[in-house]
């Protein structure tokens, strides 16, 4: 080989360097930021059963208290069932895409 291939050879190798460098950070960045988004749905999903359950329970001041309150038990356990499961689908993603099967 000449000096201008072993040159080229040099440069493809350092590149190819950076390159494995960057999907390592990619890579280590995947599930913290998976995590957040998961975090963020758990938060949104609770927030819209606590607003739900206000607004049954003024609904309900006026009728039954414990039919209300059974309602809003319901529902609160759909919402955070909801919001589980869109966490494990989150966590399920991110093992997917560092494992490399996405």
């Amino acid at each position: 080989m000449n000096e201008k291939n072993i040159q080229q050879v040099l440069e493809i190798e350092k590149q190819a360097a950076e390159l494995q460098n960057k999907a390592k950070r990619d890579a280590q960045e995947i599930p913290v930021k998976a995590e957040q988004e998961a975090q963020a749905l758990i938060a949104k999903a609770k927030a819209d059963a606590q607003e739900e359950a206000r607004k049954l329970i003024a609904g309900a001041q006026s009728g039954d208290a414990s039919s209300a309150a059974a309602e809003i038990a319901s529902q609160n356990s759909e919402f955070e069932a909801n919001a589980k499961k869109n966490f494990d689908k989150a966590v399920a993603f991110v093992l997917e895409r560092v494992i490399g099967k996405a």
